[in-house]
């Protein structure tokens, strides 16, 4: 059975008609969809699964309606498939999610034509180490962040490249990114821009109580280890901007570029740029 899964953002209306109308289109060339809970909130047109059991049924392409906090999540959930990822903006800034509505159909039939393109996009992988034993472990697409909590007092933090030491300081956290990471958080925190093509990652010290201290990049394949060697407050490891975990003082987070590609399914190349300029008002006088 040829399977196309359908994610979806919570709370926009506009799907209440759109997922009927996506459903019909699907069946009548021979796919046979399935909805995450999420999208059954607006049909029950076709089966339902968990969002995180999807890969079990081997859909052929993934249809993300929503936002980029939306693909983020499933492209964790789909890193070890490959599955291809069709991402369609629902949401605000919509920088992942290339697609608009509008050309939602001229996609897919791009793709069933098999005239599409997709661009790979590398992943994070990392260890959360805890007296010497690693005990949980985590896929970004964006990046993975240690900062401090609620309380405004900064933390002490070491990082380390490729098991030599890089820098000891007191921040308010640090952000290891992939180049797809580049345009979020770390460039918030005035990192650099980096292409999706980039084979490398960025670290960058968040509000950093030191003049001289920049965000540096570091090639694709090195290891990076942020230790925490002081901490004054709660201090949380976040991945993607979703997934926390609560870290204690000596804990090391160790990143390294993961096995995991996520899958983008593209019409035409160049949209990178195009998202800089519409979305960020990047070139802009």
């Amino acid at each position: 059975m040829k399977r196309i899964a359908i994610v979806c953002k919570p709370q926009k209306e506009e799907l209440s008609r759109l997922l009927p109308e996506l459903i019909d289109w699907l069946r009548d060339r021979g796919f046979e969809p399935l909805l995450d809970h999420e999208a059954a909130r607006y049909t029950d047109a076709a089966p339902t699964v968990d969002r995180s059991d999807l890969p079990q049924y081997e859909p052929l392409l993934v249809i993300v309606l929503g936002g980029d906090g939306t693909l983020l999540s499933v492209a964790r959930i789909f890193a070890a498939s490959g599955t291809p990822l069709l991402s369609v903006n629902l949401g605000h800034l919509g920088f992942l999610t290339e697609v608009r509505l509008s050309e939602l159909y001229a996609t897919l039939e791009g793709w069933c034509a098999n005239c599409h393109i997709i661009e790979a996009r590398a992943m994070l992988h990392a260890e959360l180490v805890r007296k010497g034993e690693a005990c949980a472990s985590f896929e970004a697409l964006n990046d993975i962040v240690v900062t401090k909590g609620e309380i405004a007092r900064m933390g002490d933090f070491a990082v380390e490249l490729d098991g030599h030491f890089v820098a000891r300081f007191r921040a308010d956290g640090v952000i290891v990114s992939t180049s797809t990471g580049s345009t979020a958080y770390t460039l918030a925190a005035n990192g650099p821009i980096l292409t999706p093509d980039v084979d490398a990652m960025v670290v960058t010290p968040i509000c950093p109580h030191l003049l001289t201290l920049r965000p540096i990049v570091v090639r694709g394949d090195a290891e990076l280890l942020v230790r925490i060697e002081g901490i004054p407050t709660r201090t949380l490891l976040t991945v993607d901007g979703q997934t926390a975990v609560e870290l204690e003082r000596d804990d090391e987070v160790r990143c390294v570029k993961s096995k995991h590609t996520v899958n983008l399914v593209r019409l035409t190349e160049g949209g990178f740029f195009e998202a800089l300029r519409n979305k960020l008002s990047w070139g802009e006088r």
